[in-house]
């Protein structure tokens, strides 16, 4: 346990906190910290480590790469051989057709990157006017200034001054607000954007039929859907995309997270036909976005070697058992009045408390216990554990969950 403040500023922190845990190394879902203790990590770090701590082969690849050309801008008129290859890659695995994908360095910058190219493709087709971008209560879509406008978490968007113009937000889960407010104003609209499942929210999964009625909407009005697929994307939700197992397509798909496991920061947006089209018509356009390491080629080395473990050790079946394990397992205590409910689907959790239950407290009891959760607000505790957990691993998390509960309860 490290005591401080000190030089370090931690992103989502009381900037008075003195004490912070140092994570010293990993293997699987396991951690330890700095004084030996050994913690299973069931929030894949930050909703990210699809094959878990300490792959050797992804840190060769890695080192091989460094080696031997550490890094060089994709900025016209060079390229990389990682940077193509991983393109293809991930091309070959969303839905939607005759992708190419553009590279950014994290999820924050993806999602920013993915509303500058909404408003950039109706400029490019005639349209500047096309500008709002709409988006969804408790959507969370990063912290650069794009994201935090499109936000659906108030406590995020405090304090900054003013944000982007023309970037609103509908109830969640209400159909009919988006109906009415595309129709109001069609003649406006860019793109809407969502997380296929809101995860940073406490993991709300969405109602029936939404996705596809959004995506019918846009078809109508001419807009864009965007899926922010950073936490659902490559694997998570026992598909390469959430857009797969809902069986909706998107015209842009924003990512980042799962497609290295935290091994490389990497974001990226995969862009469908309607984007391309209108980038692509003018042959003397030129695309004046992008980022310093945009293509980066560790970066992309360590998303292909990830890619590969996903692909070899069947990771994607793995995500519906570990699924099905553990959403029994968490059901269980909802069914026995331990929790008040459950949310989630195939591999990611959110466990609402009961009234007056804090769940800070319930993290703070589960770390006493060896298990690594996430509090959201005071009365939800997430579980997105990598893909390589093991059944008694699960079940652990499960106990140590009922645990907690019944300790906070008897303070």
């Amino acid at each position: 346990m490290r005591t401080m403040p000190g030089a370090f500023l931690h992103p989502f922190a009381k900037p008075t906190r003195e004490r912070f845990i140092t994570i010293t190394r990993g293997e699987g879902s396991l951690l330890w910290d700095a004084d030996g203790n050994e913690l299973i990590d069931a929030m894949a770090s930050l909703w990210y480590c699809q094959v878990g701590h300490g792959r050797r082969e992804i840190a060769d690849a890695v080192a091989r790469q460094i080696s031997t050309i550490e890094a060089y801008s994709c900025f016209d008129p060079f390229t990389n051989a990682p940077a193509d290859e991983l393109a293809e890659r991930i091309a070959s695995l969303t839905p939607i057709p005759d992708a190419r994908v553009f590279y950014a360095g994290s999820g924050s910058e993806a999602v920013d990157s993915a509303m500058k190219l909404a408003r950039l493709t109706h400029v490019q087709a005639g349209h500047p006017e096309r500008r709002l971008i709409i988006s969804r209560v408790r959507g969370y879509h990063g912290t650069n200034y794009g994201g935090t406008s499109a936000q659906g978490l108030p406590l995020n968007k405090q304090g900054y001054g003013e944000l982007l113009a023309d970037v609103v937000q509908v109830p969640s889960d209400d159909i009919e607000a988006l109906s009415i407010l595309m129709a109001e104003r069609s003649d406006e609209l860019a793109a809407v954007i969502t997380e296929p499942v809101q995860g940073a929210a406490g993991v709300y999964p969405p109602i029936d039929g939404y996705l596809a009625e959004a995506r019918r909407l846009c078809d109508q009005h001419g807009a864009l859907l965007i899926f922010d697929e950073v936490i659902t994307g490559f694997g998570r939700m026992g598909t390469w995309f959430a857009a797969q197992h809902y069986g909706v397509t998107p015209d842009m798909t924003t990512f980042a997270k799962g497609v290295t496991s935290g091994y490389q920061p990497l974001g990226g947006v995969i862009v469908g036909a309607t984007v391309r089209a209108a980038l692509e018509a003018d042959a003397d356009f030129i695309l004046r976005h992008g980022y310093t390491y945009s293509g980066h080629p560790a970066a992309c080395v360590g998303a292909l070697a990830n890619l590969d473990i996903i692909e070899r050790e069947g990771l994607l079946d793995a995500a519906v058992h570990l699924g099905s394990r553990l959403g029994s397992g968490l059901r269980a205590l909802n069914a026995d009045g331990t929790v008040d409910h459950v949310r989630g689907d195939v591999a990611i959790f959110g466990v609402q408390l009961h009234e007056h239950t804090n769940a800070m407290h319930v993290r703070d009891r589960m770390l006493e216990l060896g298990v690594i959760t996430r509090a959201i607000g005071t009365d939800t505790v997430t579980f997105c554990p990598p893909l390589v957990t093991t059944d008694e691993q699960v079940d652990r998390i499960v106990d140590a969950l009922a645990n907690a509960l019944a300790d906070v309860a008897g303070t």
